[in-house]
């Protein structure tokens, strides 16, 4: 079973025009291992932060943020990305899915950086592909998949590392109602096949009813 997380008093704030614009203050809130957790709340009010915080993509100002006993302060350049490489999955509303890699070699470059043999690291990732429903899709470019397609593709690539830690950032808010549905329907079964602590940011209020707890940031702040 993976680790689950606690943030504790965690804010941050960044400089714009010469003034602080505080997004985040005092928030504090634990996720047990192998939950899935929403995280909900008006555009602006943090959220994204929130997930770039939690994936080690930048720093808090204060407070602490843990992975099962492992604290994110005691990790500094190569040791961080080595964590964040092998123990976060990222899936993303925008696919992040580079033209001119095919679906087998998008999914393989987590495990290559890694270390991971290239052999293995392309039977790994095309057991994944095969997984989220993609065998017969594993030599295509993503302007030859659909959006629900290319999204499945960035689901296996998140996992094929076999994280701890799940991050989504509003993972069906590019599809149309339907594939949206699908999409998120084969993330929970994953997560729950894997007993994956996830972390998912949404607008979506079905969604978020279809996971474990609701956290809505803006009254994590609230009561800060």
């Amino acid at each position: 079973m993976s680790s689950g997380v606690r943030v504790s008093s965690v804010s941050k704030a960044y400089r714009a025009g010469g003034r602080e614009l505080r997004i985040l203050r005092d928030v504090s809130f634990s996720v047990e291992p192998g939950r899935m957790v929403a995280v909900t709340g008006p555009s602006g009010i943090g959220k994204t932060t929130l997930l770039h915080l939690l994936g080690t993509l930048d720093r808090p100002d204060s407070g602490q943020i843990h992975y099962g006993r492992t604290a994110q302060s005691d990790m500094r350049g190569a040791t961080l990305a080595a964590f964040r490489n092998r123990h976060i999955g990222f899936v993303f509303q925008f696919f992040q899915l580079l033209p001119e890699f095919n679906a087998v070699e998008k999914v393989m470059m987590p495990l290559l950086i890694s270390g991971c043999a290239p052999r293995e690291a392309e039977r790994r990732a095309r057991q994944i592909l095969a997984e989220v429903g993609l065998g017969e899709r594993l030599s295509h470019y993503p302007n030859q998949l659909s959006g629900g397609e290319q999204q499945r593709a960035a689901i296996a690539r998140a996992l094929v590392v076999e994280p701890e830690l799940l991050l989504a950032d509003e993972p069906t808010g590019n599809l149309d109602v339907g594939t949206g549905a699908r999409v998120f329907t084969l993330l929970r079964q994953l997560q729950q096949k894997r007993s994956l602590t996830s972390i998912i940011v949404t607008h979506n209020i079905e969604i978020a009813s279809r996971c474990d707890s609701v956290l809505s940031l803006g009254e994590l702040m609230a009561d800060g």
